[in-house]
């Protein structure tokens, strides 16, 4: 081992031992379920706005777009981002404050399966039972995705055999998130938060003077057909370009429209101490999450450039999502100081991915100890059995997620946007008509919930595949169809009962009391 990769070694051990360390403080704190689950609700505006934004990034952020980016240019990513951007702002404002209102309103439910069959007065907790389904479904893959990310990472720096590395990163995961729980989860988001920041702008700052300075990152990129169009894409492949009509714009922006229907970011809104605070936790959210993104964008490119000038080996495939741990790599050889700088950075790939991670794995925990075991199934037990309950059912989920990521050769983008979409059509439509339609009843909210994830499948891997008008990220189709379903199936069936409706109500004025 060289003495960069030591220092490397040093940020990185020193980094995940903190994560460690907040796990086992706020173990203290958890004395049942609601505070494992949504901590009390006692987050503060600040740590609300970043642990929602960071559990919400996932290793996407660094290695997802800046690799797409690096392979196609700038229109590979920039409607996704300004998607998401907007998206991020229009749920802080219209979803954020309603739904932590009406979850303590509504029975004071701490998961978003609990919160459905509340809201609509289903006392079977069919809702409840199909909702954990859904999260358990595309959670785990999802899980996975972070899992595969950090085993690439340390592949990539290290050469250590891709499953060690993967399950060994898992395990401190796993070890943070069960000891400490939703708190503990939302801090070290926010600490993550912060070490990805620091990582994408020295990253962004060092790969333009690789490439020989901004002026050379946009000479490359005009010199390559598509390459900084905001109509094309580059293919990486052919050395042409490929058009971007306004349908696959509309199809890339929706993935704005998943953010309402996201249970990991939904539940800190649901968190949050003082609703009253969450305009602060709003502009702070909404003006991250622009900068962050575009940061990240701006790296791939400049990665590009920098292969172009000869400082990086050319990336291919999969392989482009290593970029920013090329640069890091590169930034280590300046010296003891780079090379901790160099740590931090490669640690903020972790923080992207554990900060991702540890709130999917709660809330598919919560969906098995929680919801179905002892909403759906009823089971009886002790507040500690409760406990050992949902950090057991956090480690089988765990092992499952270490299963699906034990191939190296996956794509963090792909899994991330499937996922995505199945979480956005399938909670999606439902949250927003609990919220703001008082006639919707819970067969629509069923019939909506179980049209917005079927179609997730059905238009990715039967409708998609046939190209052309077809070719639409599946989101756009599912939200859409799985809203008509709601609506349609509310009004062909009774109305909601009187307790619904006077819950709803009462919900309605707390809200115009501002």
């Amino acid at each position: 081992m060289t003495s960069s990769q030591i220092f490397i070694t040093i940020s990185i051990v020193a980094y995940l031992a903190l994560m460690v360390y907040i796990g086992v403080w706020f173990s203290r704190r958890n004395k049942n379920t609601d505070d494992f689950y949504l901590g009390g609700r006692q987050l503060g505006p600040f740590v609300t706005a970043m642990s929602a934004e960071a559990s919400d990034m996932s290793s996407w952020l660094l290695m997802g777009i800046p690799g797409a980016a690096y392979l196609s240019g700038l229109a590979s990513n920039f409607w996704t981002i300004l998607g998401l951007g907007i998206g991020t702002y229009l749920n802080w404002l219209f979803v954020a404050k309603r739904i932590r209102r009406y979850s303590e309103i509504s029975g004071n439910s701490i998961t978003i399966p609990q919160f459905f069959s509340n809201r609509f007065g289903d006392d079977k907790k069919i809702l409840t039972a199909i909702a954990a389904v859904v999260i358990i479904v595309f959670f785990i893959p999802y899980t996975a995705s972070g899992f595969a990310a950090c085993g690439k990472l340390f592949n990539s720096l290290f050469g250590i055999n891709y499953l060690t590395a993967m399950i060994v990163s898992a395990l401190v995961i796993i070890a943070y998130t069960a000891l400490g729980g939703f708190l503990a989860a939302s801090t070290t988001d926010l600490v993550q938060s912060i070490v990805m920041t620091i990582s994408i702008f020295a990253v962004l700052f060092y790969g333009i003077h690789a490439a020989g300075g901004f002026e050379q990152v946009i000479i490359n990129g005009d010199s390559l057909k598509g390459y900084m169009s905001l109509t094309s894409v580059h293919n990486a492949e052919t050395g042409g370009a490929e058009h971007i009509g306004f349908i696959d714009i509309v199809s890339t922006m929706a993935w704005g429209l998943g953010y309402c229907g996201m249970p990991h970011i939904l539940l800190r809104f649901m968190a949050i101490k003082d609703d009253t605070k969450l305009k602060t936790s709003r502009r702070i959210a909404t003006v991250w999450v622009f900068i962050s993104m575009a940061v990240a964008l701006l790296i791939g490119i400049a990665g590009n450039a920098a292969t172009a000038a000869g400082r990086v080996v050319k990336l291919e495939g999969a392989d482009s999502e290593t970029i920013i741990v090329k640069f890091a790599m590169l930034i280590a050889e300046h010296g003891f100081g780079f090379a901790l700088l160099a740590g931090v950075i490669l640690a903020g790939i972790l923080a992207a991915t554990m900060s991702t991670s540890d709130s999917q794995l709660l809330a598919a925990s919560s969906s098995v100890s929680q919801n179905l075991i002892k909403e759906v199934f009823g089971l009886k037990v002790s507040a500690k059995t409760e406990m050992l309950i949902a950090r057991g059912s956090l480690i089988i989920i765990s092992i499952i997620g270490m299963f699906l990521a034990r191939d190296p050769n996956s794509s963090v983008f792909m899994i991330v946007s499937f996922a995505w979409a199945g979480f956005g059509a399938s909670f999606g439509p439902v949250v927003l008509c609990a919220l703001f339609w008082r006639r919707t009843n819970k067969w629509g909210a069923l019939a909506g919930m179980i049209t917005g994830g079927a179609m997730v499948f059905i238009w990715k891997y039967i409708i998609r595949p046939l190209g052309g008008g077809w070719d639409i990220y599946e989101l756009l189709p599912a939200f859409i169809l799985a809203l008509v379903m709601i609506i349609a199936v509310s009004l062909l069936t009774g109305e909601p009962d009187k307790k619904v409706t006077d819950e709803y109500d009462q919900y309605k004025a707390a809200m115009a009391r501002d």
